[in-house]
């Protein structure tokens, strides 16, 4: 189904079914190996890609793996995140100040699909696809990645400040918010070890070394150590600066980020928050103590199931010929 020319009525269709489809994960048009016939060589050709930009630039693998978490949080997995905007109003621009990149790369991939098969393979597909072969990349396991998503029409940024959970959410409403969505508190926990590859800007935890209680504290539940540390890369009010999540093993896909949070050195706030509930801390410590004995392919499981998030069904939607605007 094309898009009509108005983006009103754009508007007015893409509402029509957001409204009529729960935010939980659905994915019922969904399968693996939805290319199988029709653009067989599809994966491969997302992973030659890939593997010759990470080959060249290693710390995008954490923006790539992240922009699939971002689409599916916001709106669905409908490649919402990656149009563009004449008035700067769509999603990428909301996302800016969370350091979210790797929208040419994923550009770079769409130019390879649509050689090899014009019109078939959804941005949003290209997405769950990308994050898959990232995690591989880096040292994870290969899953299966569902296949099948429609590309949506609508992209705005005030939905994603909306319904982006912040860094400095707590338990209660992480918890709440991945309930929303059809996932459950392990997969929360699951979700959040993607912090082990890739960099953050210093403002999403600034707060935790100057400001915690707007009284010029520090975050007491961050180690100290760590907090000096941090304060001599991230200056107050540093909105430039990047650091590593993991340090030492920012680019390799393991359980170390697991290990820093029981370490009271989680990065964010929404990470210190998973000591707060006896599941997540659970498996966080189990996993320690196991060696990430089932992380690695939990981590697959809770992935598929975040990418069912929204997902358009058939009727809905389109497959766009490029990933930043609409056919």
């Amino acid at each position: 189904m094309a898009c009509p020319k108005l983006f009103l009525s754009c508007l007015l269709l893409e509402l029509m079914f957001f409204f009529l489809v729960p935010e939980v994960a659905q994915g019922h048009s969904l399968k693996v190996g939805f290319y199988g016939k029709a653009c067989p060589n599809a994966e491969a050709i997302v992973k030659e890609v890939i593997g010759q930009i990470l080959s060249v630039a290693p710390s995008l693998s954490g923006p790539l793996l992240r922009l699939h978490f971002h689409d599916c949080f916001v709106r669905g997995c409908e490649g919402s995140v990656l149009l563009d905007s004449p008035t700067y109003q769509s999603e990428k621009y909301a996302f800016r100040k969370h350091g979210l990149r790797g929208y040419q790369e994923i550009d770079r991939v769409k130019t390879a699909l649509e050689k090899a098969c014009p019109g078939i393979v959804s941005c949003a597909d290209i997405l769950a696809l990308v994050a898959r072969d990232v995690v591989v990349a880096t040292g994870g396991l290969f899953y299966d990645v569902e296949t099948g998503r429609r590309d949506g029409y609508v992209s705005i940024s005030e939905e994603a400040r909306r319904d982006l959970i912040p860094p400095t959410a707590n338990i209660t409403t992480l918890k709440a918010d991945f309930a929303k969505r059809g996932l459950s508190a392990k997969d929360l926990v699951i979700l959040s070890g993607g912090h082990t590859i890739g960099n953050s800007h210093c403002s999403p935890f600034s707060n935790r070394l100057y400001n915690f209680t707007g009284k010029g504290d520090a975050d007491p539940t961050l180690d100290s150590n760590y907090i000096a540390r941090l304060k001599l890369s991230c200056k107050p009010n540093d909105q430039t600066t990047l650091v590593e999540m993991d340090p030492g093993s920012a680019r390799t896909f393991d359980i170390k980020y697991f290990d820093l949070i029981l370490k009271r050195r989680g990065l964010f706030t929404s990470d210190a928050a998973l000591l707060d509930d006896n599941q997540t801390k659970a498996y966080l410590d189990f996993q320690i103590k196991t060696g990430g004995s089932t992380f690695f392919k939990d981590f697959g499981v809770s992935m598929v199931k975040m990418g069912r998030i929204g997902v358009l069904p058939k009727m809905a939607g389109e497959v766009r010929k490029v990933c930043t605007k609409v056919n």
